[in-house]
């Protein structure tokens, strides 16, 4: 494939995507991409997936850090780098560097999930938490680099790092030449500027403030901490405004059920940043419906208990979950009837809870809380009316 001349940049080109992809072959992963027949049927339109989150970081973020550190000189290899990370370009950058014998100093924000933090320490890196936001991690980063003549890597805007992100689009059009639509999930942009010096694509507010002009807030928390950065990268703006058609934004819930969804169909784990490419897809129906859709699953760095929350949270959505509050006689024998009672109906009892101590209610009184797993929500309707025909109140816990 090659690029009109109205849309090349002197930053990154598609030949530097092409010395990137020789210059870490068999360094990183060439994962696998397929079409996903369920997946598919869901969004309205033909999704094949890029699974970058099987590489061994479980993070495209590899690319360019490998692409970055093979750049360095001997000189600057022996002195180390430095970097500052939400976590995958950390891990990243700590994997490569420890198996180059490059000495890494990685600065994360406070928030960093756990897993991402010891991961990156197994690796070899120096870790320091300093600061809330990626902002602050930049400056304490670059003022390390400079009090210890350390390279800096940066996580995106860097065009040796977008170049080494890039071949995740050289290996996905490769496997689907088919595609007519690529989405891809934006944080700082180095991502989708690398794929996009090779096609099109897609998503944080930053960017979407960047192209459209707009003033929407950068703040909150958000399951995707990948990708939320509140100033897109210089080089990747310029790249994004030529090439890319345009950014969708996703809500929270819509990110959930994708991490879910893409769990329980595709047996695979993604965490929030990673599957806010599929959500955009399955948000926006009337843009991608009959659409060859290529979806970058960009990483799997998910905490495992965030991600037993989002589980249970869309299944909760969904009615599979019924949580409800049952008032009863604080006498022996109704738990077990009311037990009895569920399990007839088809429920599953996940949680119980039992108070007594609700100073509004009689003393012979008590309220039992329950979880319970049902099949669908017309399952679950089923079982709160074998609860209310046996004579018990519920109400919504």
């Amino acid at each position: 494939m090659t690029l009109p001349v109205e849309a090349t940049f002197p930053e990154v080109t598609l030949m530097d995507v092409r010395a990137a992809a020789e210059r870490i072959y068999g360094a990183v992963e060439r994962t696998p991409s397929h079409w996903s027949r369920t997946l598919s049927k869901i969004a309205g339109c033909d999704v094949h997936l890029k699974f970058e989150n099987l590489q061994f970081t479980a993070s495209f973020k590899e690319r360019g850090a490998l692409n970055k550190l093979l750049s360095l000189s001997p000189a600057e290899r022996k002195r180390g780098v430095a970097a500052m990370s939400a976590g995958n370009h950390a891990q990243g950058v700590a994997y490569h560097a420890g198996r180059l014998g490059i000495p890494a100093t990685i600065v994360m924000p406070e928030g960093t999930p756990f897993n991402k933090v010891k991961h990156t320490k197994d690796f070899g890196a120096r870790v320091i938490l300093d600061g809330t936001t990626l902002n602050q991690c930049f400056e304490r980063a670059r003022d390390i680099a400079r009090a210890e003549h350390l390279s800096f890597i940066h996580p995106y805007d860097d065009p040796i790092v977008i170049a080494g992100q890039g071949t995740v689009a050289l290996e996905l059009l490769a496997d689907a030449p088919e595609l007519d639509t690529l989405v891809v999930p934006i944080g700082g942009g180095g991502l989708i500027s690398g794929i996009a010096v090779t096609a099109k694509a897609q998503l944080y507010p930053s960017m979407y403030d960047a192209l459209k002009g707009e003033t929407l807030p950068c703040a909150g928390q958000t399951i995707a901490e990948g990708i939320a950065v509140k100033e897109p990268g210089a080089i990747a703006r310029r790249i994004v405004a030529a090439l890319v058609k345009d950014v969708l934004l996703v809500r929270e819930e819509e990110i959930e059920r994708a991490v879910a969804n893409l769990l329980e169909i595709e047996k695979t784990v993604v965490e929030g940043a990673g599957a806010a490419a599929f959500a955009a897809v399955v948000a926006n129906p009337d843009i991608f419906r009959g659409r060859k859709v290529g979806i970058v699953l960009s990483g799997g760095n998910i905490d495992m208990r965030l991600l037993s929350n989002v589980i249970l949270r869309e299944l909760s959505r969904e009615g599979r979950i019924l949580s409800v509050v049952v008032e009863i006689e604080d006498r022996p024998g109704l738990l077990a009837r009311i037990a009895t009672l569920v399990g007839e109906a088809g429920g599953n009892i996940l949680e119980v809870s039992h108070n007594r101590m609700i100073t509004d209610m009689p003393a012979k009184s008590a309220d039992l809380g329950l979880v319970i797993e049902a099949r669908d929500a017309a399952h679950a309707g089923e079982i709160r009316n074998c609860l209310e025909a046996a004579g018990f109140s519920l109400r919504a816990a």
